[in-house]
């Protein structure tokens, strides 16, 4: 990917914040969905936002990133790429994040490869066409944690993998959300978004957590500490990423995959960033110098932002073969 940012959006903040608020998402409308409630296997629920079309061969599946949605702006992108390619596209929520609290004792982590695991277990179940995903920013980390764990088994269920601005490294990520104007800017809006949900999450499930804890967090890692640790059976914040970072894991891919980092992200150093000698042959990896966190933008003043999506959906599709498809969604 030889992306060159915009004269005039310079910057790992800018190419940041700008697409996330003001860049033109596509080239068409914006997507209308239709939702899908699935029960999990411990009784309680997964949305899923299906694209409003007729549903075509290929099913193009995105996990989006921390706090995110089908309401993102990259999933609007990639939805406006599926709809120009004929694509069947799919957003499933993490739970907590569809607009509605989830009902059990759990939330969602960047290293939930068991729900990723059960959800594309359930496409598969209903599409006999070809499956590529796409994971962003926390949902890519999740993702390949997922890739690694089924080894070769994950062909059987998807033709290819991508994860976008995912911090394969969750401590050097974490760590540097934490310091300085990252930490005024990001960190400050995902503990507006996490805290309050993490507080009625109490209210349903009373003794859960240290409340006093969470109250005083002021940084993801004093977050994670008093809340994702505990809620999903990681000791503690150090357990919690090492174990969920997906870096370690690159090597046993056994199947294609995707990983785009931008040098400039805000919040993924570069320092961490894998060299090809550390990931196994089947990994791609795509590192420009320039795009932000799912940044990214094109073109003239204000930008769009399907440039980042034809990049990767082209790459996803080299892989899909031509097969009798149908789907009862």
């Amino acid at each position: 990917m030889n992306y060159v940012a915009p004269w005039w959006l310079p910057g790992g903040h800018l190419q940041t914040i700008w697409p996330a608020l003001v860049a033109r998402r596509g080239f068409g409308p914006t997507p209308a969905y239709r939702r899908e409630r699935w029960t999990t296997p411990d009784a309680d629920f997964v949305d899923v936002d299906w694209m409003a079309a007729p549903q075509k061969p290929t099913l193009l599946v995105l996990f989006h990133g921390l706090e995110g949605s089908s309401g993102s702006h990259y999933a609007h992108a990639f939805a406006d790429f599926a709809q120009q390619h004929q694509l069947s596209f799919a957003v499933p929520h993490f739970r907590g994040c569809s607009g509605e609290l989830n009902w059990g004792p759990r939330a969602y982590h960047s290293g939930d490869h068991e729900e990723i695991a059960w959800i594309l277990q359930r496409f598969r179940s209903r599409h006999s066409g070809p499956i590529v995903v796409v994971g962003v920013s926390l949902g890519g980390n999740a993702l390949l944690r997922w890739t690694q764990e089924q080894g070769a088994q994950a062909a059987k269920v998807v033709s290819a993998v991508a994860a976008v601005s995912s911090p394969i490294d969750l401590a050097a990520s974490g760590h540097a959300i934490g310091r300085g104007l990252n930490r005024q800017i990001y960190t400050r809006m995902f503990l507006n978004s996490m805290k309050p949900k993490a507080l009625k999450k109490l209210l349903q499930h009373p003794g859960l957590f240290d409340r006093e804890a969470l109250l005083a967090a002021r940084d993801l890692y004093a977050f994670d500490n008093a809340f994702t640790a505990p809620l999903h059976g990681f000791r503690d914040t150090d357990d919690y990423w090492a174990r969920a970072s997906s870096k370690p894991g690159l090597k046993d891919i056994e199947s294609p995959a995707l990983v785009v980092n931008a040098c400039n992200d805000p919040f993924v150093p570069a320092s961490c960033l894998p060299a090809s000698s550390e990931v196994g042959r089947h990994v791609t990896l795509w590192q420009p110098d320039q795009g932000g966190h799912v940044g990214f933008a094109q073109g003239p003043f204000p930008g769009h932002l399907r440039g980042l999506p034809d990049a990767v959906g082209a790459w996803l599709l080299q892989f899909v073969v031509n097969e009798k498809a149908g789907f009862d969604g």
